[in-house]
């Protein structure tokens, strides 16, 4: 894990366990999952999610989870950049 502060899109310091609200995701990201998936990754915008871990690259990262279709819990971690999160 990266010991670099991180900040938010107002330059608010962003720690492990804060919560943020995802303010952008870019379209090249969303067009990267599979189609069934891009709307569930859409739809993390403008949503809030707790700070899980910090990655290697000094990135927080939140993650989203849903069941899909048959019932199986299905989950997604994503690094945030500054741009993308506002700490609430």
């Amino acid at each position: 894990m990266s010991e670099s502060v991180i900040f938010d899109h107002r330059q608010q310091i962003v720690s492990l366990g804060d919560i943020v609200r995802i303010i952008t995701l870019s379209a090249e990201f969303i067009q990267d999952f599979p189609e069934d998936e891009r709307i569930l990754i859409e739809s993390m915008v403008g949503n809030f999610f707790k700070i899980i871990a910090i990655d290697e690259e000094g990135q927080a990262c939140v993650m989203r989870e849903w069941h899909d279709e048959k019932g199986q819990i299905q989950t997604h971690v994503i690094a945030l950049d500054a741009h993308e999160m506002e700490k609430v």
